[in-house]
């Protein structure tokens, strides 16, 4: 089973910025994700406060996921760790689709080490307060939830009307709501996930070490 992974938090990028890029990414791919979950409920809470997210990856243990980026998983560096750990102990195999990196349990301690490092790194940035919404992001929508199914409907060549009708919404709002998430561009395959060389050296030649004085 693939699933596909997304967390709510007001100082990162939007659920639907990153539904779209996990959807870029899986396109590209050649990736049919089975199933996701938005995760509106976990923001600033700790990892033993979030039973759902626990059992979620507990029952789908041995699958593979994707992730848009390091602090989807969590902000606390402590429950980051873990999370890390868990998921390779349960044999996921997890795609972090920001970095277009995968680990695995086979994978190279370096390149797991590098991704928590680079989250640190955003997080000893500053408070999240100070890290702020990257610019030009766009503030979650009610259709969010729909997301997927609307990219569905739109690669089956339903109309917006139809669209609209079966999911049952207003025909204009979800209208502006394609327009502004370039769902049509998505569907269609004209918008790219741009994936760097060589990523796997990029994250781990970007761990930073403590700088002594003497």
């Amino acid at each position: 089973m693939i699933h596909a992974y997304i967390r709510s938090d007001k100082n990162f990028e939007a659920a639907y910025e990153q539904l779209k890029a996990i959807n870029l990414y899986a396109q590209q791919k050649g990736i049919e994700i089975d199933d996701e979950f938005i995760d509106h409920k976990s923001q600033n809470k700790r990892l033993q406060e979030r039973d759902e997210v626990a059992s979620y990856f507990k029952n789908a243990a041995g699958g593979t996921l994707l992730v848009y980026d390091t602090w989807v998983l969590s902000t606390n560096m402590e429950d980051a760790v873990q999370m890390f750990s868990c998921l390779l102990k349960n044999g996921y195999e997890v795609h972090f689709v920001k970095q277009s990196v995968i680990i695995s349990c086979k994978s190279d301690v370096m390149l797991v080490l590098g991704l928590i490092d680079q989250l640190r790194q955003t997080l000893q940035e500053g408070s999240k307060k100070s890290i702020g919404r990257p610019k030009g992001s766009r503030s979650s929508s009610k259709f969010d939830k729909y997301h997927n199914e609307i990219l569905s409907y739109i690669k089956s060549n339903q109309s917006v009307s139809e669209i609209a009708r079966l999911i049952g919404v207003s025909r204009s709002s979800l209208k502006d709501y394609i327009e502004s998430r370039e769902l049509k561009e998505v569907a269609s395959g004209s918008l790219v996930h741009n994936e760097p060389e060589n990523a796997e050296e990029t994250v781990i030649s970007k761990i930073t070490c403590p700088i002594t004085t003497n």
